[in-house]
């Protein structure tokens, strides 16, 4: 069997100060560029309206198109290329094309395909096209929020059952780490925020407090074994003996996030980026965030009858 990093003796825990002013740096930066640069962009299923993938012959005059829909009364509609230059997407979502929807989920895309045709922007067909009314946008924004909600009570109830209440709080903690980080990564971005984007922060969740919970499960082990120890240790300790699963498990899961950068299209591409930041801020929340949080805990609330060997001041 493959053993890299075996026997190490890292002291990991002495540069929490460090990464905690890197991580609150970044979540600041992310914060800052939501309220001052328009907030989060939201796609067709959580704003409403409609959505076109079209694909033209040659390569159509872009100005030409804004002129048309305009020309038509479909304003301010976005218009990008998906993956080549003859793809395109158009986003209707202004007031008057959500209200549209009410007449029938076609009708809008019907309007932008009739609008480009009499324009003479070029020969196209439709690839596909989605229309989301604005009811059902809400009820999925509202849906997105109470899973992750949901996702930190069961986290806290089961941690809290299976180990102790402070390795429950530490994950817990960590995990809304994740998020914030997370979502300051997809507005540095400008990445979309869709029910893709929402899956691959959910499966972010996930995979970071697996992480935590392999760590925690074995300083709870030498808890048991070395009761002499500072707690400081015994977490340096547990960090280093994991670091052989953790280097071997985040390597295999980022080779297969960048293959989908690389190789997928642009309706996967921002699962994937969203996926391989989460790799890199799951095992970093693991080390720095959740281990020094129950350190703070452990040294704030000792355990009575281990609170003279396990207790030691913040390095």
């Amino acid at each position: 069997m493959l053993r890299i990093l075996h026997g190490t003796h890292y002291d990991f825990i002495k540069h929490w100060r460090t990464a905690a002013i890197l991580t609150v740096a970044f979540i600041l930066l992310g914060i800052g560029s939501a309220m001052f640069k328009g907030g989060f962009p939201y796609s067709i299923e959580f704003t409403g309206g409609t959505l076109l993938q079209v694909q033209f012959t040659a390569v159509p005059d872009v100005a030409k198109m804004r002129t048309t829909l305009d020309a038509a009364g479909i304003t301010g509609a976005e218009i990008a290329t998906f993956g080549s230059n003859l793809d395109y997407t158009i986003r209707a979502q202004g007031a008057a094309q959500v209200a549209a929807q009410a007449a029938g989920a076609e009708k809008v895309a019907a309007q932008i395909e009739a609008a480009l045709k009499q324009g003479g922007v070029g020969e196209f067909k439709v690839m596909y096209y989605e229309s989301v009314g604005p009811r059902v946008g809400a009820e999925l924004r509202r849906g997105a929020i109470i899973a992750v909600l949901i996702s930190f009570l069961v986290t806290l109830a089961y941690l809290a059952w299976r180990f102790e209440w402070r390795f429950g709080l530490s994950a817990v903690l960590a995990t809304a780490h994740d998020v914030l980080t997370t979502l300051a990564f997809i507005k540095l971005l400008h990445l979309e925020i869709s029910l893709t984007v929402i899956a691959a922060v959910l499966t972010v969740i996930g995979y970071s407090l697996n992480d935590t919970i392999i760590i925690f499960d074995r300083v709870r082990e030498n808890l048991h074994k070395n009761r002499k120890k500072s707690f400081y240790d015994l977490l340096n300790e547990s960090v280093n003996e994991t670091l052989p699963r953790s280097i071997l498990t985040h390597a295999t899961t980022l080779a297969a996030t960048i293959s989908l950068l690389i190789l997928a299209g642009e309706v996967i591409r921002p699962f994937a980026w969203v996926m391989s930041f989460g790799i890199f801020t799951g095992t970093f929340s693991s080390i720095y965030v959740a281990s020094p949080i129950l350190m703070w805990i452990e040294n704030k609330y000792p355990r009575v009858n281990e609170a003279k060997s396990t207790a030691r001041p913040r390095p």
